[in-house]
Order: structure tokens, then C-alpha cells, then sequence
């Protein structure tokens, strides 16, 4: 029997037409958001400048302000949608996060959260904001550091975060902030160096469980792509021809050598700390998720930057100038990257 003329259209404009509405844009987003910080006194931790008396005058208005300039950098940075995924650090306490998504214009974009409980002794930590649609979340842990060299020595802890993105498979995120420099690189390095062997064997251990792990580790290193933390003993590599499902692939070693390109500006000199990194099956294909690599970017726009007057050029618009306050958004550019999902299903948010 013959398909009518009329039928025979309409069955291949579903063939051709699904296929091409089955995929959905998934945009993954860090973000150092600079002292994110309430305006409550917390006697275990030294958030004493960031007090209305304190050193900052953090005043009520400041910090309102604060959370609308993170709530704008990150619809823009969406353009049309919000990212699915928003890692953060330098945020204080489960309050900040609560604001930022609730009572900041934020709050239309219907993200829930996952924040550690970190022994930092400024009290910051990091946390994860998910669309609830595009993420479904499974469950999450904390790791909290413990240096074998300085039992006494605290940093922020590693969030890792599990959810589904389609009806088939697993992504695994981790949010990380890493130990700062303070003191000098060379001699800081053995405190990254360990946290960096913390998440390594956390993802070689997902790799172990599941046949095609799907893992982003995303967050500011306060190194650049290719010192030994991250190049070594992650093994985050370049992105190459020779993909391998089971290594590390980061999406932004190309930065590092490009001129005048960074996510931080330290007076003339641009780094890039704030990076992600993904396995590499989420690279090749093979399930659902798929990274595209060519669209790791460093988001900024012109409301984002002020003239460096020091060193010349552009940085950050910050919250402060050492004590001036600057009425900004953060030191650091956040970075993005987006990925795509075919065949999804999408989660039960019931």
C-alpha cells in the first residue's frame, strides 16, 4: 500500500526534525566569585573584615549589591539560558548561596544548590548550582583535606556532586579551590600537589565503577594548566588527536600560552587558574553527554572590566581595590564550556 502524498511528509519531517530537537545545550560555568561573604559574624571563623565594623565596612547594601553583580555575570554568561551547571568558590556559608538563588534576580532561574561545610579558617567554600530540568541530582560528598605534612594546616574541602542528565547516564562533578600561593609558589606547591592526588584517585576510582565514567572537575587551581599539580598528577592533558576515554583532558591548556589571556590578572602578568577538565569519553562520544571543546571560553564583558590604571590595559572589575570598595563583581573571569545532550529524557523533578 502506497503512503499518501500528505503522510509521507509528515513522516519525514518527524524522521528529520526530532533527531534535531533530541539534543539539548548543557553549559557547564565556573565562577570565583571574590569574598562572598554575608554580613554575619561567625565566632569560628575569621570573617571579622567582612563585618558592617570590620576592616571592609561590608555593609547590608554591599552585600546586596554583591549577590545581584554574581547574579548578572552569570544570566549573562547564558546568554539565552542560564548554565545547567554553576560551580563556585569563595562563597561563605549555606546563607550566601540561599540569597544568591533566592533573593537576588537569580531566583527566576530556578537553581538549587550543594554547598560543603569546610574547616577553612576564613570560613569560604564551594558549592554547585543546578537547574533542576537539566540535572538530575543523585546525591554528593565532601572531602575534606587532612595534609599529611601539617595535620594543623586547613583548606576548602572538595564537593563532588553525582545527578543524571539523560534516562542513561551518569555525570560526576567536582568542585575544587585549591590551596592559594600564599607564601610563595614554590613552597605553597606541596599542599596543591596533594589535593590534586585527592581527586585523581577519586575519578581513577569512578573509571573503575563505571564502564564510561563521566567526570568534570572543574574549579580555581591557583595554577596554571601545565605546573605538576595539574599536568602531573591529575594528568589533565591537552586536548589531541588521540583521545583516551579513560584519561583527563583540560579544556583550557591553549590559554596558558596565549598573550594577554587569563581568567586573573597578579599585576601585568594574566594566569589561568579557573579551569575545567574533563574524561576523556565525555570527549569522544559515545553516551548522551558530549564536551565541545572548542567552546571553553573565558567569559567577560565590558560591565566586567575597568581600565588597570597600574599596569596598563584592562582587569577585573573587583569588589575591592585592596580596601577601596569598587562596587564590582570578582579579581577572577569566570570560564565556560558547553556540552551537549542527544536523546534525553528528561529528569523527574516531582
Amino acid at each position: 500500500m502506497l503512503m499518501k502524498p500528505k503522510l509521507l511528509i509528515f513522516a519525514t519531517f518527524i524522521l528529520f526534525y526530532f533527531p534535531i530537537f533530541g539534543q539539548t545545550n548543557f553549559r557547564v560555568m565556573f565562577y570565583n566569585t571574590e569574598n562572598l561573604f554575608d554580613t554575619i559574624d561567625n565566632p569560628k571563623k575569621n570573617d571579622n573584615d567582612f563585618l558592617p565594623e570590620g576592616a571592609m565596612h561590608w555593609t547590608i547594601g554591599r552585600y546586596q549589591n554583591k549577590l545581584n553583580n554574581i547574579a548578572k555575570v552569570i544570566t549573562s554568561a547564558g546568554e539565552w539560558k542560564t548554565p545547567a551547571l554553576v560551580g563556585l568558590c569563595e562563597v561563605e556559608n549555606d546563607k550566601v548561596i540561599k540569597d544568591l538563588t533566592q533573593n537576588s534576580p537569580l531566583r527566576k532561574m530556578n537553581y538549587r544548590y550543594v554547598i560543603t561545610n569546610s574547616p577553612d579558617v576564613r570560613g569560604i567554600n564551594v558549592a554547585l548550582l543546578y537547574q533542576r530540568e537539566k540535572f538530575k541530582y543523585l546525591e554528593h560528598k565532601s572531602y575534606m583535606i587532612r595534609f599529611p605534612h601539617n595535620t594543623r594546616k586547613y583548606t576548602r574541602n572538595i564537593l563532588h556532586v553525582t545527578g543524571q542528565v539523560s534516562d542513561r547516564d551518569t555525570l560526576d562533578v567536582f568542585v575544587c579551590h585549591f590551596p592559594s600561593r600564599r607564601g610563595g609558589e614554590k613552597e605553597s606547591e606541596p599542599d596543591r600537589l596533594y589535593v590534586a592526588s585527592i581527586i585523581k584517585a577519586k575519578s581513577d576510582s569512578l573509571m573503575q565503577i563505571r564502564k564510561n565514567a563521566c567526570i568534570v572537575i572543574m574549579g580555581d587551581f591557583n595554577d596554571e594548566p601545565s605546573d605538576a599539580s595539574i599536568s602531573k598528577i591529575l594528568n589533565a592533558q591537552p586536548i589531541s588527536n588521540n583521545i583516551n576515554r579513560q584519561d583527563l583532558y583540560n579544556l583550557f591548556s591553549s590559554f596558558e600560552k596565549r598573550k594577554n589571556t587569563g581568567s586573573y590578572k597578579y599585576q601585568r602578568q594574566w594566569n589561568m587558574l579557573d579551569q575545567i577538565i574533563v574524561s576523556g569519553n565525555l570527549i569522544t562520544g559515545g553516551q548522551s553527554i558530549r564536551a565541545l571543546p572548542h567552546t571553553a571560553t573565558i567569559f567577560y564583558r565590558d560591565f566586567m572590566t575597568i581600565e588597570d590604571k597600574t599596569y596598563g590595559g584592562k582587569r577585573p572589575k573587583k569588589t575591592y581595590q585592596g580596601r577601596k570598595h569598587e562596587g564590582g563583581y570578582s579579581d577572577h573571569f569566570p570560564v565556560l564550556v558547553d556540552f551537549v545532550i542527544t536523546n534525553r529524557q528528561l529528569p523527574d523533578i516531582n
